[in-house]
């Protein structure tokens, strides 16, 4: 089989050259390439090619239908709303994710950019800075919060039990009912999540049902010391309406590490100008640590492909 990799997955040559040299060895081809989002590269590269391997990098209907020998799309991440499933099934190209490779990551900077809210850390890092004080930016503790989380995968209940540990109340919702460990977590609906949380965590995936869940009427019902952290999709949140919750003061701050596009953003953006509020370019899952294991799970998922057992499944 020919494997084509169309964006780099995070890992160092050497870890990635272990793996190229296996599939060589058994007789596969396998090229490697930095992402390149004009869909007519994408088809120059890839147009022959078995089996695609993508991480968030979109992959449009036209790139999979002008790949007439493609069997397998193996997308190094968790969500794959950015590959065009309809195509794919069309097509009858197979498609897995690597669903579990960041569930510590993501947790972990959720949790980050609660406490750093709460402490003012953007802030009082600023002041430090300036050779000023903490005159007027005393902060709160995470402890005896209500967290509420929205998304009760692997992401949401790894959050859930590190909120736990530091002594928060944790509350959730999930479109489907879910079975969690006893004791995690307390079910509610999303408008009694919304209304008494402190801190509010989006840990869900962008569906026709989450798309805009978090627009101004919900963000309305927030209290107005409220946090909301969106580690989920962009989509899910409408910036314009969280922007003006922000600006005008109808809730206390917000976490922001996706968008409706993947960063580099517009600078004009409304939340890169928003009080209390911290950004980062897409990066909650990504850490070392989370990095080689998606290469460890993207790779079974190609070897067990190729022995008939597909894992992961999507398609």
């Amino acid at each position: 089989m020919k494997i084509v990799l169309l964006e780099s997955l995070g890992i160092s040559k050497e870890l990635l050259a272990s793996y190229a040299d296996k599939l060589t060895a058994q007789g596969h081809e396998f090229e490697a390439y930095d992402r390149d989002m004009d869909p007519a590269v994408q088809i120059a590269r890839a147009k022959d090619a078995d089996v695609i391997m993508i991480a968030n990098m979109p992959l449009r209907g036209e790139v999979i239908r002008a790949c007439k020998n493609l069997k397998f799309i193996d997308v190094a991440f968790t969500g794959v709303d950015h590959v065009d499933l309809d195509a794919a099934k069309e097509m009858g190209v197979k498609v897995s994710n690597a669903s579990g490779y960041s569930t510590q990551a993501v947790a972990e900077l959720a949790l980050g950019m609660m406490l750093s809210l709460l402490r003012n850390v953007p802030q009082v890092e600023a002041r430090c800075r300036q050779g000023s004080t903490k005159d007027g930016l005393v902060g709160s503790e995470l402890k005896g919060k209500t967290v509420g989380i929205v998304g009760a995968g692997a992401i949401g209940q790894n959050t859930a039990r590190l909120a736990k540990a530091f002594g928060c109340r944790v509350i959730a919702y999930n479109h489907r009912p879910k079975k969690v460990e006893e004791g995690l977590m307390e079910f509610v609906d999303l408008d009694t999540l919304t209304k008494e949380a402190d801190i509010i965590s989006l840990n869900c995936p962008l569906t026709p049902e989450t798309r805009g869940m978090f627009g101004k009427e919900r963000i309305a019902m927030m209290k107005r010391s409220a946090l909301l952290i969106n580690v989920a999709r962009g989509p899910v949140v409408d910036s314009q309406a969280l922007a003006d919750a922000l600006n005008e003061g109808r809730i206390a701050g917000a976490g922001i590490d996706v968008f409706e596009i993947e960063p580099p953003l517009d600078t004009a953006h409304p939340l890169l100008h928003t009080p209390n509020t911290i950004v980062t370019p897409h990066v909650a899952f990504a850490s070392k640590e989370s990095m080689a294991l998606r290469a460890e799970i993207v790779f079974d998922s190609l070897d067990q492909f190729m022995a008939g057992r597909q894992i992961n499944v999507i398609l």
